[in-house]
């Protein structure tokens, strides 16, 4: 994906941008603050980010904004779909975990994916953060962004919501499952 071009064509941007509109003023418990014109602004400002957000929103993330950055001045952007993304689903958790797998590999992993999409993986804190504003990954789980010293060891960490609590739990960083994809965050 690296020789893609990473931009909108003006109706393409146009078109997001309505789609980010209508779910900010839907969702205004997930920043009750913050006013649309000055996202958008702030949008349209930037085609890196939105092709980004375009990467979110296709592969069915359902970014929406989830704070704002006071010492960045930046708006920070999250999938906010209930489950785990489908189209970023059935991922292994980065390229070492990919590649140490003998059969049945994986297209990709999320770590792979988020650098292509232009987006970071959730932390556990950002992940814990976003169980805070709504009820996410009941049904699915989302792969994290896991310490060093933990994958060092071969291990990744990844969440989800069971009985109205948040889980962070470890698995093989090479493992893959269809319900398993991972959570991205964007800086607008």
């Amino acid at each position: 994906m690296t020789n893609m071009k990473r931009e909108l064509s003006p109706e393409q941007q146009e078109e997001l941008i309505g789609i980010l509109k209508v779910r900010f003023a839907k969702n205004m418990n997930l920043h009750p603050s913050l006013e649309w014109a000055k996202v958008q602004t702030k949008l349209e400002g930037n085609a890196g980010n939105l092709w980004s957000l375009n990467e979110m929103e296709k592969t069915g993330g359902e970014p929406d904004v989830v704070g704002y950055d006071e010492k960045t001045s930046e708006y920070i952007f999250c999938d906010c779909s209930a489950e785990s993304p489908k189209g970023r689903r059935s991922v292994c958790y980065d390229r070492e975990a990919l590649e140490s797998r003998k059969e049945h590999k994986p297209q990709t992993s999320a770590v792979d994916m988020a650098a292509d999409m232009g987006i970071e993986l959730l932390t556990e804190e950002k992940y814990r953060e976003l169980q805070e504003l709504g009820k996410f990954d009941t049904k699915t789980s989302s792969w994290l962004s896991t310490p060093a010293h933990i994958r060092k060891l071969g291990g990744a960490i990844f969440g989800d919501r069971r009985y109205d609590t948040v889980f962070v739990y470890h698995n093989g960083a090479e493992s893959y499952y269809g319900v398993r994809g991972f959570r991205g965050l964007l800086r607008v």
